[in-house]
């Protein structure tokens, strides 16, 4: 029998925009060591796809399958997944992944995110070409655009939920900032070849309002600004 990861406090699914959800759930990353992450839902018709899935509670499932049938499990950061198995299974969900993808155990993508192969409609595909491991966005292109991420693009306004190790850590990091780039995840990626900074000025070329990332607050209204000067901040002027 297969042991999936258990599920760890989560808040509530909350519609952030129409027929777009958020839930924050939590990861442990060791010893004294947790802070939360954020399962984006998007429904399509009566289709249910989970972006950077979290297992849920017994009741949240519940709340999550009168929304609609979930459908699809989309991987698209490549640090995320831990709860992937569990859902696929519950849920008898397909698994999409950016080209390339690893996975531990028998896990395998069912179907790769592309241009053309995409969970759902009104979607578009960001790739990030000059990542050591394989990492996409989504952009909804609905309310002014909203950018979906893992890690790449991070919205921390505040450390809540974070336990005091990681406040530490994250604080003299560099983590807190709207639409900041993700420290860490940017150290590692950037070992392929070191340009990372071109992906991210293609990504800032994106039409978009809002931004809805693996970690973080949501960020509406503002965040194509947010994050331009994040990119001036770390990056210089162009």
């Amino acid at each position: 029998m297969t042991e999936f990861a258990k599920a760890l406090p989560h808040g509530p699914l909350e519609e952030v925009f129409p027929n777009v959800f958020v839930v924050t759930g939590t990861f442990k990353g060791g010893f004294l060591v947790s802070f939360p992450r954020n399962m984006i839902v998007v429904r399509d018709g009566n289709s249910l796809s989970l972006i950077n899935s979290v297992r849920l509670n017994a009741d949240a499932e519940a709340e999550l399958e009168k929304l609609g049938k979930v459908e699809h499990i989309v991987k698209i950061g490549a640090f995320h997944g831990m709860d992937d198995p569990y859902n696929v299974s519950r849920f008898k969900a397909k698994l999409w992944a950016m080209p390339g993808t690893r996975f531990s155990g028998d896990l395998k993508a069912d179907e790769e995110l592309t241009d053309n192969n995409l969970p759902f409609a009104g979607v578009k595909l960001f790739s990030f070409q000059n990542a050591k491991r394989p990492e996409g966005a989504l952009l909804l292109e609905r309310e002014g655009g909203i950018l979906v991420t893992c890690d790449s693009v991070q919205n921390w306004t505040s450390m809540d939920g974070c336990s005091l190790a990681a406040k530490l850590v994250m604080k003299r990091a560099g983590f807190l900032g709207k639409a900041n780039v993700g420290p860490f995840w940017v150290k590692f990626q950037n070992k392929k070849n070191g340009k990372l900074e071109e992906d991210y000025r293609r990504l800032a070329e994106l039409e978009f309002a809002h931004q809805l990332g693996g970690h973080g607050a949501p960020l509406l209204n503002e965040a194509k600004t947010c994050f331009s000067k994040t990119l001036t901040r770390v990056y210089g002027e162009t």
